[in-house]
């Protein structure tokens, strides 16, 4: 059996990919770290492609190829590629005897025409669908601890799913009343590929919506709050920052509570879940306390009726939305402490 601890690392060149590589190189649990990309410009290390990471450890560089990865010692791979390349490649890695944590969208819903309408790609990896985790550690700790194939979830609905859940699970949102989640990101959130609309003079001092109605990760917040897609507001934004999400949550409960009783919810559901930092009744976080970390600080505030409540969700985009989350289930199937490499 394939060693979990020997990692294979896919696609390190991206913003993602690259906060992944910073994670690892720390890990006291990974023995082993191989780094593939397409290009390496002929470095042979990852600190000649990389200087930042000089006296942080030394890992090899190699091109990008199947066989290689399957050839080596690796037993997990991380796959920090675009959806349609981690749907080619994770059903081989897997048939080689991999664990496979995929960062991208390709695996994260049971059904084929869901990830067909929403990313307007094929699904020839239709067949591992069913088999996927989503990797959500504070919702799915024992499946993914047992996963094959982990999907990381989106960094937008990271943020929303964990501001919603406990709500929901304790049917306190009233089901006659839009949930609006208004979200705002840092403009790494949208990859490292040359766009014109990412050229800092369009980024900075600007503020914008975009993809309304038509995000990719509205399907993940609907699957994992359970609410209806008519009833929730998706909107996403953004902000002229390098990383960060800060999503602010309007809800409409179905009878009156106390900011005593929402904070107890908040604070039980997430008892135990060293990643989620839940603020006092009437504090809110932001982007500067959750910044470079894998922490979800989540906050609140309620009105004198007693039913209109604003919950805030920050994160960092390429920490616990992305690449720390990752690295924390990665911890999960090592069966270690989950916040290891993370603090």
């Amino acid at each position: 059996m394939k060693d979990p601890r020997q990692v294979a690392v896919v696609g390190v060149t991206g913003y993602t990919g690259l906060e992944l590589a910073g994670i690892l190189l720390r890990h006291p649990a990974v023995s082993s770290t191989t780094f593939y990309v397409r290009d390496t410009h002929g470095a042979h290390c990852i600190t000649e492609l990389f200087p930042q990471f000089r006296h942080r450890g030394q890992a090899p560089l190699r091109p990008l190829a199947l066989d290689a990865i399957i050839s080596s010692n690796a037993g997990t791979a991380f796959l920090a590629t675009p959806h349609e390349v981690s749907a080619e490649l994770a059903p081989a890695l897997l048939e080689a005897g991999l664990r496979v944590i995929d960062l991208s969208g390709a695996f994260r819903f049971r059904s084929p025409e869901t990830f067909t309408s929403w990313y307007k790609l094929p699904t020839p990896h239709a067949d591992y669908l069913g088999e996927a985790v989503y990797g959500l550690p504070e919702l799915y700790s024992e499946e993914i601890a047992k996963a094959r194939l982990v999907a990381n979830p989106g960094c937008y609905a990271t943020s929303v799913v964990l501001a919603l859940r406990p709500l929901t699970e304790a049917g306190w949102i009233s089901p006659d009343q839009n949930v609006i989640c208004d979200c705002k990101s840092g403009a790494s959130g949208a990859g490292k590929d040359p766009r014109r609309d990412l050229h800092f003079v369009e980024v900075d001092e600007n503020f914008k919506a975009y993809n309304l109605f038509s995000h990719r990760h509205t399907p993940e917040i609907l699957d994992h709050t359970g609410l209806a897609e008519s009833q929730v507001v998706f909107s996403t934004h953004l902000l002229p920052l390098a990383r960060g999400i800060l999503s602010t949550i309007y809800v409409t409960l179905s009878a009156q509570q106390s900011p005593e009783a929402i904070e107890s919810l908040y604070r039980q559901f997430y008892a135990g879940r060293p990643m989620v930092r839940i603020w006092p009744a009437g504090s809110l976080p932001e982007l500067q306390h959750v910044a470079h970390t894998n922490f979800c600080d989540i906050g609140f505030a309620l009105d004198k009726s007693g039913q209109r409540l604003i919950v805030v969700s920050c994160l960092d985009n390429l920490g616990k939305g992305a690449a720390g989350q990752a690295v924390q289930n990665f911890n999960h199937i090592l069966g270690i402490e989950e916040k290891t490499a993370l603090q």
